[in-house]
Protein backbone atom coordinates (compact mmCIF):
# COMPACT_ATOMS: atom_id res chain seq x y z
CA UNK A 1 0.00 0.00 0.00
CA UNK A 2 1.59 3.73 -0.80
CA UNK A 3 2.75 4.91 2.73
CA UNK A 4 1.35 8.26 1.67
CA UNK A 5 -2.08 7.54 1.32
CA UNK A 6 -3.37 6.92 4.73
CA UNK A 7 -2.36 9.05 7.93
CA UNK A 8 -1.63 5.77 9.93
CA UNK A 9 0.49 4.23 7.02
CA UNK A 10 2.72 7.68 6.97
CA UNK A 11 6.77 7.28 6.78
CA UNK A 12 8.75 7.76 9.44
CA UNK A 13 9.57 11.76 9.21
CA UNK A 14 13.43 10.78 9.25
CA UNK A 15 12.83 8.87 5.68
CA UNK A 16 10.88 11.86 4.26
CA UNK A 17 12.13 13.57 0.83
CA UNK A 18 12.98 16.73 0.93
CA UNK A 19 11.47 18.64 -1.61
CA UNK A 20 10.41 18.00 -5.49
CA UNK A 21 9.86 20.01 -8.35
CA UNK A 22 11.44 22.51 -10.03
CA UNK A 23 11.74 26.44 -7.98
CA UNK A 24 11.25 28.05 -11.85
CA UNK A 25 7.21 26.82 -11.35
CA UNK A 26 5.57 29.76 -10.53
CA UNK A 27 2.66 27.84 -7.57
CA UNK A 28 4.63 26.07 -4.71
CA UNK A 29 3.41 23.98 -2.23
CA UNK A 30 4.68 24.08 1.45
CA UNK A 31 4.23 20.89 3.81
CA UNK A 32 4.61 20.21 7.66
CA UNK A 33 6.90 17.22 7.00
CA UNK A 34 5.33 15.13 9.72
CA UNK A 35 2.46 14.93 7.84
CA UNK A 36 3.14 14.07 4.14
CA UNK A 37 -0.39 12.85 3.38
CA UNK A 38 -2.14 16.02 2.96
CA UNK A 39 -0.35 15.74 -0.46
CA UNK A 40 -3.03 12.84 -1.35
CA UNK A 41 -5.46 14.06 1.22
CA UNK A 42 -6.00 17.43 0.81
CA UNK A 43 -4.05 18.64 -2.49
CA UNK A 44 -5.09 16.54 -4.99
CA UNK A 45 -9.12 17.07 -4.40
CA UNK A 46 -8.27 20.59 -4.57
CA UNK A 47 -6.21 20.15 -7.80
CA UNK A 48 -9.17 18.12 -9.49
CA UNK A 49 -11.13 20.86 -8.78
CA UNK A 50 -8.77 23.51 -10.34
CA UNK A 51 -8.50 21.64 -13.13
CA UNK A 52 -12.04 21.11 -13.64
CA UNK A 53 -13.15 24.85 -13.32
CA UNK A 54 -9.93 26.26 -15.57
CA UNK A 55 -10.95 23.76 -18.09
CA UNK A 56 -14.34 24.52 -17.70
CA UNK A 57 -13.61 28.56 -18.14
CA UNK A 58 -10.81 28.35 -20.86
CA UNK A 59 -10.18 24.75 -22.23
CA UNK A 60 -6.28 24.75 -20.49
CA UNK A 61 -4.91 22.21 -18.33
CA UNK A 62 -2.72 23.28 -15.98
CA UNK A 63 1.47 21.40 -16.01
CA UNK A 64 1.75 20.18 -12.49
CA UNK A 65 4.77 17.88 -13.50
CA UNK A 66 6.97 20.55 -11.83
CA UNK A 67 5.08 21.90 -9.43
CA UNK A 68 7.61 22.86 -6.23
CA UNK A 69 6.87 21.02 -3.30
CA UNK A 70 8.91 21.71 -0.02
CA UNK A 71 8.91 20.76 3.52
CA UNK A 72 9.08 23.53 5.38
CA UNK A 73 12.05 21.66 7.44
CA UNK A 74 14.63 19.07 6.89
CA UNK A 75 12.57 16.73 9.89
CA UNK A 76 9.88 16.79 11.95
CA UNK A 77 11.71 16.45 14.86
CA UNK A 78 12.35 20.46 15.09
CA UNK A 79 8.61 21.41 14.43
CA UNK A 80 7.58 24.01 17.25
CA UNK A 81 4.62 23.71 19.31
CA UNK A 82 4.49 26.52 20.92
CA UNK A 83 4.97 30.61 20.06
CA UNK A 84 8.62 30.86 22.51
CA UNK A 85 9.92 27.76 21.07
CA UNK A 86 11.55 28.23 17.71
CA UNK A 87 14.95 26.31 18.30
CA UNK A 88 18.60 27.62 15.85
CA UNK A 89 17.33 24.94 13.90
CA UNK A 90 14.38 26.59 12.95
CA UNK A 91 15.60 30.21 12.45
CA UNK A 92 18.05 28.43 9.90
CA UNK A 93 15.43 26.88 8.01
CA UNK A 94 13.48 29.94 7.87
CA UNK A 95 16.56 32.46 6.47
CA UNK A 96 17.24 29.55 3.69
CA UNK A 97 13.46 29.34 2.87
CA UNK A 98 13.73 33.33 2.58
CA UNK A 99 16.57 32.88 0.29
CA UNK A 100 14.73 30.71 -1.75
CA UNK A 101 11.84 32.80 -2.25
CA UNK A 102 14.24 36.09 -2.99
CA UNK A 103 15.56 34.36 -5.84
CA UNK A 104 12.70 32.53 -7.77
CA UNK A 105 10.21 34.98 -6.33
CA UNK A 106 7.05 31.83 -6.83
CA UNK A 107 3.65 33.66 -7.55
CA UNK A 108 1.76 31.39 -4.98
CA UNK A 109 2.58 29.57 -2.40
CA UNK A 110 -0.18 27.10 -0.48
CA UNK A 111 0.77 26.00 2.95
CA UNK A 112 -0.82 23.44 4.91
CA UNK A 113 -1.90 23.44 8.54
CA UNK A 114 -0.59 25.89 11.24
CA UNK A 115 3.31 25.58 11.27
CA UNK A 116 3.92 25.84 7.44
CA UNK A 117 1.95 28.40 7.68
CA UNK A 118 3.15 30.38 10.68
CA UNK A 119 6.58 28.83 9.37
CA UNK A 120 5.49 31.91 5.59
CA UNK A 121 4.59 34.37 8.46
CA UNK A 122 8.51 34.33 9.97
CA UNK A 123 10.13 33.83 6.19
CA UNK A 124 8.63 36.82 5.19
CA UNK A 125 8.13 38.85 8.81
CA UNK A 126 4.93 39.20 9.41
CA UNK A 127 4.24 40.61 12.52
CA UNK A 128 3.08 39.52 15.30
CA UNK A 129 4.42 35.80 15.60
CA UNK A 130 2.22 33.36 16.54
CA UNK A 131 2.54 29.84 18.20
CA UNK A 132 1.62 27.25 15.50
CA UNK A 133 -1.46 26.28 17.92
CA UNK A 134 -3.20 29.43 17.26
CA UNK A 135 -3.82 29.10 13.94
CA UNK A 136 -7.06 26.62 14.13
CA UNK A 137 -9.56 25.74 11.07
CA UNK A 138 -11.09 29.08 11.47
CA UNK A 139 -8.12 31.14 11.57
CA UNK A 140 -6.85 30.06 8.36
CA UNK A 141 -10.02 29.90 6.63
CA UNK A 142 -9.96 33.35 7.17
CA UNK A 143 -6.64 33.92 6.44
CA UNK A 144 -7.34 32.14 2.80
CA UNK A 145 -10.06 34.72 2.13
CA UNK A 146 -8.10 37.50 2.87
CA UNK A 147 -5.47 36.57 0.86
CA UNK A 148 -7.81 35.39 -2.41
CA UNK A 149 -9.47 39.14 -1.62
CA UNK A 150 -5.66 40.87 -2.00
CA UNK A 151 -4.65 38.31 -4.25
CA UNK A 152 -1.65 40.47 -6.44
CA UNK A 153 0.12 38.41 -9.49
CA UNK A 154 3.26 41.13 -9.03
CA UNK A 155 4.14 39.25 -5.42
CA UNK A 156 4.17 36.24 -3.57
CA UNK A 157 0.83 35.04 -1.94
CA UNK A 158 0.53 32.65 0.95
CA UNK A 159 -2.45 30.63 0.70
CA UNK A 160 -3.13 28.77 3.65
CA UNK A 161 -4.95 25.65 4.00
CA UNK A 162 -5.86 23.17 6.49
CA UNK A 163 -4.02 20.28 6.80
CA UNK A 164 -7.24 17.33 7.72
CA UNK A 165 -11.08 17.76 6.68
CA UNK A 166 -13.12 16.02 8.78
CA UNK A 167 -16.44 15.51 6.66
CA UNK A 168 -19.48 15.32 8.56
CA UNK A 169 -23.14 15.24 7.70
CA UNK A 170 -24.13 17.32 10.91
CA UNK A 171 -21.31 19.82 10.57
CA UNK A 172 -22.35 23.23 8.20
CA UNK A 173 -19.84 26.32 7.63
CA UNK A 174 -21.72 29.03 6.23
CA UNK A 175 -18.47 29.99 4.36
CA UNK A 176 -18.27 26.79 3.00
CA UNK A 177 -14.55 26.57 4.07
CA UNK A 178 -15.06 22.97 5.55
CA UNK A 179 -16.33 20.13 5.40
CA UNK A 180 -18.01 18.36 2.48
CA UNK A 181 -17.73 21.77 0.46
CA UNK A 182 -13.93 22.39 1.28
CA UNK A 183 -12.26 20.93 -1.45
CA UNK A 184 -15.31 22.69 -3.92
CA UNK A 185 -14.76 26.02 -2.02
CA UNK A 186 -10.72 25.84 -1.95
CA UNK A 187 -10.11 24.73 -5.81
CA UNK A 188 -13.24 27.30 -7.17
CA UNK A 189 -11.20 29.99 -5.23
CA UNK A 190 -7.41 29.34 -6.49
CA UNK A 191 -8.83 28.55 -9.99
CA UNK A 192 -10.80 31.94 -10.03
CA UNK A 193 -7.04 33.34 -9.47
CA UNK A 194 -4.92 31.33 -12.48
CA UNK A 195 -7.79 32.09 -14.39
CA UNK A 196 -7.82 35.97 -13.99
CA UNK A 197 -4.07 35.74 -14.93
CA UNK A 198 -3.28 32.65 -16.89
CA UNK A 199 -1.37 35.03 -19.17
CA UNK A 200 0.98 35.64 -16.23
CA UNK A 201 1.67 31.52 -15.29
CA UNK A 202 3.75 29.57 -17.12
CA UNK A 203 2.37 26.41 -15.96
CA UNK A 204 0.01 25.23 -19.00
CA UNK A 205 0.49 22.33 -21.07
CA UNK A 206 1.38 22.66 -24.30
Amino acid sequence: MNSMTLNKFEPSVENIKREWGDKNYPIWLLLNPKHPSVRHNIWTPILAEIQDKVYRKIQQRIDTTQLYIRNAVCVGGIVPNTLNWWGTEVAEEIELFRNIVLEHKPKIIISFGAFPFEFLRRVYEIQPQKGPKYWGNSYLGDEFGSSIENFDINKTNILPLIRRVILSPTYHDGNNYFGENYFHYIGSKIAEKIIDHERNLNIWIE
